[in-house]
């Protein structure tokens, strides 16, 4: 029973560090292309590789995220290349 604790005790860790990462990133990326357009007259820019870019970085955040966590000893190296294949393949 302990053993079924601490695992999911890992997954709230894991799934918490992950979105909180996630919604920083966005939040920041946000705040910049605001004060962007604010301060500048608006250029048009393609849709597609602004959203690769910011994909990238959230999932290159998750993944330091995550190497944190294994380094710390809260996730074994299963555990980490199981989430970091989750996040690669999202």
């Amino acid at each position: 029973m302990p053993g079924l604790l601490r695992g999911m005790a890992r997954t709230a860790v894991v799934a918490g560090t992950a979105t909180a990462v996630s919604n920083r990133v966005s939040r920041r990326q946000g705040n910049r292309w605001a004060n962007q357009q604010a301060s500048s007259a608006p250029e048009p820019q393609p849709a597609e590789p602004v959203q690769q870019r910011t994909d990238t970085n959230t999932k290159l955040a998750q993944l330091r995220e995550l190497a944190q966590l294994r380094d710390s000893g809260v996730l074994d190296e299963a555990e980490f290349e199981l989430q970091k294949s989750q996040i690669l393949n999202s």
